[in-house]
């Protein structure tokens, strides 16, 4: 810690912290209220089932299977929420297990009945008629079987290798001649839908897969005896390691990485309630799992195969679709003239709001129009994730095959797009963009574009600073901030940055950019002790943060303090939050809320009383290690009054007593508030900003 006064060193950890893997159980617990909420349209609750499930495997694949690398390892030191592996691993089971099943009691209790009450229904097998029953069976023998590869174990057939995340059927088969038992292993195909549509003229009826194989399962072992079959899942470990010191060449590491991927350790099983003993001891034993890694609970497993629902056509069912708006300041701007498109930018800064203002009619304009423009020398440019035909990238491609000078950071180490960031990088390169990743030893999470261009007899500098990545597909989804901008100041820092990501430049100074891993903890903390020393002053003081997460001790720490000095500190969290809010003593001044809904809450705000001069910054980084020390991340001071209000009025509405919400109570658990104030209604955080641009238009 540095600084000397420490609150975390004179309290015991548990008093003072929440340990990590708990709060983002407690986040995840949330998107499952979401999918409770009876106020919450009846797909988008499907939805919300799905992203818990999703959500959960990323968990185990990543955080989980980390911390059981620290048990193999034979660590047994408390971390510092006062955990140790083993006690942490019995409390994130405990505290799943429950989840699991109050998803599962959630779908058969409320979300079937209500589906078939909309005409959608899920059914089971024998509850088909005859002929539903015949038009399945068709559907096996064309589409299914010829998939399907039924293994059985035996003397001369080793227990097959169970994949991650893929659904399997555990069968028990009997030989009639001898009365051997053998054990056998059919894959469910993730290729096909995991719903199949039963024909039916007034209903959307529907059918598991693995359904349909379980049905038919005695066609796959013909003269054999079926004795029992149930359903399990398989989760591995899917963090990668690259030594990237030792590494000659980075993107051919991550290849060869990524193949070893799909071979992790086991560290979860999911299993069918009323399993048979015998066989659930055979699966554990043969995938190599613990009783304190299983989980059983009703059917179905993999809560994510109700996508095939959420996309059925019935928007009566669904959030009203929005439709970006163009941004304020671009919408007098010619469609065709990338001219016209970089005065616009020019005359003032372009504060964007994403998904209420289009993604596309802004940054992937930006970059095109780049792209095309003849009057543009170069394009730098960070990639993060995007989508799979990505439009930014493709205009990359095509400036560089045009001449321009491209210079593409590719993190090839995002996780779980690593695959498509090494097959962009190579058709990058392929194309004559110059291609790099970054500083060793360090992920790069800036949001950052850079356009060079010639106009009249002097080089101007356009820049895209962002809080959420290039990918044209999240960007409908994701809540985030960005700015366009032409100011010199800021093009010399962007550039600065580039520079550094590209070549040798470790003494950069920035001006109106806080950099991680340099800056941007010494800047905001610097920041938090100058709202003490303005409260102390008798000066206006306050904080008010909107991030992902906060975990990094020293600034919780410097909040703690903040509190204590009296100065109001109210902070959105959409996920993993370390700090506790409310306690006497230690946070009596901090106010913690999650605002979670139709958007995934992504953007990073920084607000500052500042003795009554507001300072505002977006950028990139949330308080965790990771981003203040691992990454290069930006943060970027708002400068334009009319975009500090309206970000300013962003946190407003958030904090808003009309404003639905999550608050954490003194003991660190979240609490629902009431979605009644005053007699009416609350209206969620993203409507009321739906309305806030309808009004503008």
């Amino acid at each position: 810690m540095s600084t000397s006064n420490s609150i975390l060193d004179n309290r015991l950890p548990r008093e003072v912290l929440i340990d990590r893997e708990l709060s983002w159980l407690s986040f995840n617990q949330r998107v499952l209220e979401l999918a409770e909420d009876k106020s919450v349209p009846l797909l988008e609750r499907c939805r919300f089932l799905s992203i818990f499930s999703s959500n959960l495997d990323d968990f185990y694949m990543i955080r989980v299977a980390t911390l059981k690398r620290k048990l193999e390892n034979g660590v047994t030191k408390s971390n510092t929420a006062g955990y140790t592996p083993q006690e942490l691993i019995v409390a994130l089971s405990q505290k799943v297990e429950s989840l699991v099943k109050r998803q599962s009691k959630l779908f058969h209790d409320e979300i079937l009945p209500a589906l078939k009450l909309s005409n959608i229904e899920i059914t089971h097998w024998d509850l088909l008629t005859a002929e539903e029953k015949n038009g399945m069976q068709k559907v096996f023998q064309e589409q299914i079987f010829p998939v399907l590869t039924p293994l059985a174990v035996d003397p001369s057939h080793p227990f097959p290798y169970i994949s991650g995340l893929s659904l399997n059927l555990a069968v028990t088969v009997i030989n009639k001649e001898t009365g051997a038992e053998f054990f056998a292993r059919v894959k469910v195909p993730s290729n096909l839908d995991r719903y199949v549509e039963v024909t039916d003229s007034n209903l959307s009826k529907f059918i598991s897969l693995e359904e349909i194989i379980s049905a038919h399962v005695q066609e796959l072992f013909p003269g054999m005896e079926i004795k029992n079959s149930y359903y399990f899942r398989l989760t591995r470990n899917a963090d990668l390691e690259i030594e990237e010191e030792d590494s000659d060449d980075l993107l051919a590491s991550m290849e060869q990485e990524l193949l070893r991927r799909k071979f992790g350790s086991p560290v979860r099983l999911e299993v069918e309630t009323g399993i048979e003993p015998e066989l659930l001891v055979t699966l554990m034993q043969e995938v190599g799992v613990g009783e304190v890694d299983v989980i059983s609970y009703d059917g179905p497993l993999d809560f994510t195969g109700l996508n095939t629902l959420v996309e059925l056509n019935r928007p009566e069912l669904k959030y009203e679709t929005l439709r970006g708006q163009i941004p304020w300041d671009l919408r007098d701007v010619d469609n065709e003239s990338t001219e016209e498109f970089f005065k616009a930018i020019a005359r003032r800064e372009v504060l964007l709001h994403h998904p209420y203002e289009s993604f596309t009619s802004s940054v992937v304009r930006f970059i095109k129009s780049a792209a095309i423009d003849p009057s543009v020398l170069a394009i730098k440019q960070t990639l993060y994730r995007t989508s799979g035909d990505s439009p930014v990238v493709q205009a990359l491609i095509e400036a560089a095959q045009a001449g321009k000078q491209v210079l593409a950071v590719v993190e090839i180490r995002a996780r779980f797009d690593e695959q498509a960031n090494v097959q962009w990088a190579r058709k990058l390169e392929d194309a004559g963009a110059h291609v790099v990743y970054g500083l060793v030893g360090f992920k790069t999470h800036a949001k950052l574009s850079l356009i060079v261009r010639q106009e009249e007899n002097q080089i101007k500098r356009y820049v895209h600073i962002g809080t959420g990545n290039y990918n044209p597909k999240t960007a409908r989804i994701y809540e985030d901030f960005g700015i366009l901008s032409s100011d010199p100041i800021l093009g010399e820092d962007v550039n600065r940055l580039f520079n550094q990501l590209s070549g040798l430049a470790p003494q950069t100074n920035f001006n109106r950019l806080l950099v991680a891993p340099k800056t941007l903890r010494s800047g905001l903390l610097s920041k938090i002790e100058r709202e003490i020393s303005n409260h102390q002053a008798g000066k206006p003081s306050g904080i008010r943060f909107k991030l992902n997460s906060i975990m990094d001790e020293e600034f919780i720490d410097a909040l703690y303090r903040a509190s204590n000095a009296g100065v109001k500190v109210e902070l959105i969290v959409r996920g993993i939050c370390a700090l506790r809010a409310g306690v006497a003593g230690l946070s009596e001044n901090i106010k913690v809320i999650s605002v979670l809904g139709r958007f995934l809450e992504h953007s990073r705000i920084f607000h500052f009383i500042n003795g009554g001069e507001e300072e505002v910054w977006i950028g990139s980084a949330d308080l965790m290690h990771r981003n203040l020390d691992r990454r290069v991340e930006t943060m970027v001071k708002v400068e334009q009054n009319d975009q500090k209000r309206l970000l300013i009025r962003a946190i407003d509405t958030y904090l808003s007593v009309n404003t639905p919400c999550w608050e954490m109570n003194t003991e660190g658990e979240w609490e629902k508030k009431n979605q009644i104030f005053e007699g009416k209604a609350q209206l969620p955080f993203h409507e009321q900003v739906i309305n806030w641009y309808k009004a503008r238009v």
